[in-house]
């Protein structure tokens, strides 16, 4: 081992495939560089062991429903209540109880790269998902608060397996078909709600980067319809697109001053 270049041993430590005797053979070489890349090993490995413990303790509430009997626990969110423009998306997913995925937690707490593979794999491993969508004027004629819940019955509606039960980041739902429990911060304690959280955000991201082809000049590909103080000036500069929330008021106030103005 002793023998090895840096640059090889480099590689065997990234791809994880030394071996516990290689290694402490390793920890005796007095080499700075050697030492150096051991240092960052170790650091790489307790931030994997912290991540799966994480991810152990966000598990708590589907293995307490799992030891009542329940085999089919799904976890719900939504991602689009307070933007300005765009629909409301809610996602069910079950995932199977030998499911883990360190790293796993709420989709806002995450990179866009790494919400992407993460929706992969939860589309790919998921007993089941759904995913539910209620348009901007949609959510105009009922209000926010029904149009979230609208777009969580679709996508339990969605649900190719009927789940036992149903964990809900913080919205209450009548007319379930089975028993739900809702609590605050729930995708940062669930890993099946975080799940939802990554598949309804990364649906309606994909859904305002299309918006944003046919409006590029509210930058929604970058904002995802969000009141930032550029979408604000581009509605006042341009007026509101079909995409627009009118029941929010700073939508509504402009289309009000663009019907003054005519």
């Amino acid at each position: 081992m002793e023998k090895q270049s840096i640059s090889a041993i480099k590689q065997l430590l990234k791809e994880g495939s030394i071996t516990d005797e290689a290694l402490a053979k390793l920890r005796l070489d007095k080499r700075k560089g050697i030492q150096t890349l051991l240092k960052s090993y170790d650091a790489k490995l307790k931030k994997q062991a912290d991540l799966l413990r994480k991810f152990r303790s966000m598990s708590y509430y589907e293995n307490e429903n799992r030891k009542r009997g329940c085999k089919y626990i799904a976890g719900m969110d939504e991602a689009g209540r307070g933007p300005l423009a765009g629909p409301v998306v809610a996602a069910a997913v079950i995932l199977p109880e030998d499911f883990v995925l360190p790293g796993l937690n709420d989709s806002k707490q995450l990179t866009p790269t790494v919400r992407d593979q993460f929706y992969e794999i939860i589309t790919a491993k998921a007993v089941s998902y759904g995913i539910g969508i209620v348009e901007n004027k949609e959510i105009d004629r009922q209000n926010i608060y029904q149009a979230t819940k609208i777009a969580m019955h679709q996508a339990v509606d969605q649900l190719q397996v009927q789940p036992d039960h149903i964990l809900i980041d913080a919205v209450h739902l009548d007319g379930l078909p089975c028993t739900s429990e809702a609590f605050p911060k729930g995708d940062q304690k669930s890993v099946s709600i975080a799940a939802a959280s990554i598949l309804a955000k990364v649906t309606r991201d994909r859904i305002m980067s299309q918006i944003h082809k046919e409006y590029p000049v509210y930058s929604f590909a970058s904002n995802m319809g969000y009141g930032t103080k550029e979408h604000i000036a581009a509605i006042k500069a341009y007026g509101i697109s079909p995409y627009h929330r009118l029941s929010f008021a700073p939508v509504g106030s402009a289309a009000k001053a663009s019907n003054h103005k005519n």
